[in-house]
């Protein structure tokens, strides 16, 4: 009895030692996403960057079979949105959007307290848009060469207004400093509305906004854009010359950006099937249309690509920021 005994557990344990590493890739290959997923993203409702994400993670959740949950958690760099993503579990459910204003971030707020290469992976990126340099509609700098050259010929007389410290608006005219070799003042201001009111009386010379804010005015000729600060025109305004072709300087070339990323440790099936969705996403032609629509251009590339385009950025604003002694916030 004991022999059939012992040999029935020979064989049970030899069973069992065959049936549960059987049962092991089964439960590795298990469906992802298998819940809805959430999108935290650190900007307030409303925005641009706001509404870009959501047309992108409605036809995303689409793709994907499951919906995205939309959570806006403002904050100084994100901080709160990143500590929102970081409590949940690395698998791929929990998402955030970074921007162009996280890379800026990492050199200039000293209360940033996450490390956005470190602690997170990248998955794409859902598109990008360009700024434009404008004056008012009746001032003298018809083309941003004149203006240049004014500023050459009157060193520092320039006043150059953009929204806040730190934005991306006020580093690409600190940028544009060393770009095209020129001295200005620039004038702070606290929100868009202000700042073209002061540009149109008058007030200031130029200004670095998003086409979106530009244009009504623009159309009514009390704005006149003169370029846009990507190198090459501007998919969302092709009749406005790009940088390089402007006089701007062949080293001015700004886009802000926004794409979407995961927590360190993800599961890289878990980050390809995300990617995979959004440029799924991206390349639907109406998407496409209504984010031109908003002056944003679709792109989502590998996750490698938004990677690198983060880390480059990190090292590019450290630069422009050092280079102009500001203070850390």
């Amino acid at each position: 009895m004991s022999r059939l005994t012992n040999a029935g557990r020979l064989f049970a344990a030899a069973f069992l030692g065959l049936a549960v590493p059987a049962a092991v890739p089964a439960m590795a290959q298990q469906a992802f996403p298998n819940q809805p997923l959430k999108l935290v993203i650190p900007l307030a409702a409303g925005g641009v960057g706001d509404t870009t994400a959501r047309l992108v993670a409605e036809m995303m959740g689409d793709k994907l079979g499951q919906r995205i949950v939309i959570e806006n958690i403002p904050g100084p760099g994100g901080n709160a949105a990143a500590r929102a993503v970081l409590q949940q579990p690395a698998d791929g459910h929990t998402m955030m959007l970074l921007t162009n204003g996280t890379a800026i971030g990492v050199t200039l707020l000293k209360t940033m307290s996450y490390n956005p290469v470190k602690e997170f992976e990248p998955v794409a990126k859902f598109g990008y848009f360009e700024f434009f340099f404008a004056t008012r509609g009746d001032g003298p700098h018809k083309t941003m060469a004149e203006l240049i050259a004014s500023a050459k010929a009157n060193p520092g007389k320039l006043n150059v207004g953009t929204t806040t410290t730190g934005s991306t608006q006020h580093l690409t005219a600190l940028l544009l400093k060393s770009t095209a070799g020129i001295e200005f003042q620039w004038v702070p201001f606290k929100t868009t509305p202000d700042l073209l009111i002061a540009l149109i009386r008058g007030d200031i010379d130029m200004t670095v906004e998003a086409y979106s804010a530009l244009k009504g005015n623009a159309d009514d000729g009390k704005i006149r854009i003169l370029a846009a600060s990507s190198a090459a025109r501007s998919p969302a305004a092709p009749a406005i010359p790009g940088a390089r072709e402007s006089g701007a300087g062949d080293a001015m070339d700004v886009v802000a950006w926004n794409g979407v990323f995961v927590k360190a440790g993800t599961p890289p099936a878990a980050i390809s099937t995300l990617n995979k969705a959004a440029a799924d996403a991206l390349s639907d032609t109406r998407l496409k249309q209504r984010l031109l629509d908003l002056g944003i251009t679709a792109e989502a590339g590998t996750p490698k690509q938004m990677g690198d385009l983060l880390q480059s950025e990190i090292a590019r604003w450290a630069k422009v920021i050092e280079a102009n002694k500001l203070q850390q916030q």
